[in-house]
């Protein structure tokens, strides 16, 4: 798609922490003639050649098509997090929500489909060395979140045999995060009473290290960057990995925080986030713990040499801004992202 054509662009999902970076870069963009946000809530926030619609994926697919009739361009963010505790419901919003998406693309004749899949739909992987996008996709069974959105690949799979004329990107971007997010972020994994100003350096003296624990971080309008560079491209198809450098372990983090890392076995760190998720104390649940302990560490040369992407923060400033969001309250003008401090 060529940035002259004024593109129209749909997003769903569009208030929460990836969507509200895609939209301001969207409507930053001169290539861009007008951006429709679609979420569950219409915020008060108002960006630049943008308008809002609420529609709940769960619930409300009969007329997108018509939503989708003459855009350029379908963005597909919307996930739910929550409840962990009742797989079936976050099921409806991300899996037959997206498949609803999927087939109101193909109904409006929309001529590309970007979809955020994730790290986590990767089958388990090493972590001593990167993996490209041809590693399995899928996922880890016992976690919701890695076992969703495995299977809209596995979706996505047919969809792009059924509907060739859709040139369909698939971004597998690692843990996202900005100052932005750290309420809502709060809110989904640590629950809403944990206290953001526990995140200051001198109240940890210590940090866990656990086993397997080396993940990948990006920052979120880096990744919208790689949405936005998707929807221009006229060639780009296929899946895409998006982190940046370095990875992270207890021993970066416990650098970045002036803390001393103690080794703690895998069974008890488990032990601990089962038996404060069993009462409903800590909304992140053990299946996904296993999943993050599994997840590979990801290659993104694909994503530097055919987008053109490259992360503009390591992720060691990344975790800093989003820790600095934490102890401050960070957020937005949107519901999902709203900024409170607690503690």
């Amino acid at each position: 798609m060529s940035s002259s054509a004024g593109s129209r662009v749909i997003v769903t999902g569009a208030t929460g922490n990836v969507g509200t970076s895609v939209v301001r870069l969207l409507s930053e963009d001169p290539g861009i003639k007008s951006v429709r946000g679609l979420a569950r809530r219409t915020p008060e926030w108002s960006p630049a050649k943008t308008e809002w619609s609420a529609v709940d994926l769960a619930s409300d697919g009969e007329n997108l098509a018509e939503r989708f009739e003459g855009a350029d361009a379908v963005i597909h963010l919307a996930w739910a997090f929550q409840p962990t505790h009742d797989p079936a419901t976050t099921w409806r919003t991300n899996v037959l929500g997206g498949i609803r998406v999927f087939e109101a693309v193909a109904a409006a004749r929309v001529p590309v489909l970007v979809h955020a899949s994730s790290v986590g739909a990767y089958s388990p992987g090493p972590k001593d060395r990167p993996v490209d996008e041809s590693w399995p996709t899928h996922g880890w069974p016992d976690a919701a979140y890695c076992r969703e959105k495995a299977y809209l690949e596995r979706t996505l799979d047919v969809f792009e045999r059924d509907h060739p004329e859709v040139r369909v990107v698939r971004m597998r971007p690692a843990f996202l995060f900005k100052w932005q997010s750290a309420s809502e972020q709060r809110r989904i994994f640590g629950g809403r009473f944990l206290p953001g100003p526990l995140a200051r350096p001198d109240l940890l003296p210590f940090l866990p290290d656990v086993p397997g624990l080396r993940v990948q971080a990006l920052h979120t309008d880096d990744a919208a960057e790689a949405y936005r560079l998707a929807v221009h491209s006229e060639t780009a198809r296929g899946a895409f990995n998006l982190a940046a450098d370095p990875p992270l372990d207890a021993g970066v983090l416990a650098g970045l925080l002036g803390a001393r890392p103690v080794r703690l076995p895998r069974t008890a760190a488990r032990s601990a986030i089962a038996a404060a998720w069993g009462l409903h104390l800590l909304p992140a649940s053990p299946h996904l713990f296993d999943a993050v302990l599994r997840l590979p560490l990801m290659d993104c040369t694909r994503a530097r040499t055919e987008l053109g992407w490259q992360p503009r923060r390591a992720s060691t400033e990344v975790i800093q801004e989003f820790l600095e969001g934490l102890r401050q309250g960070g957020g937005m003008e949107t519901e999902p992202m709203r900024g409170r401090k607690v503690g």
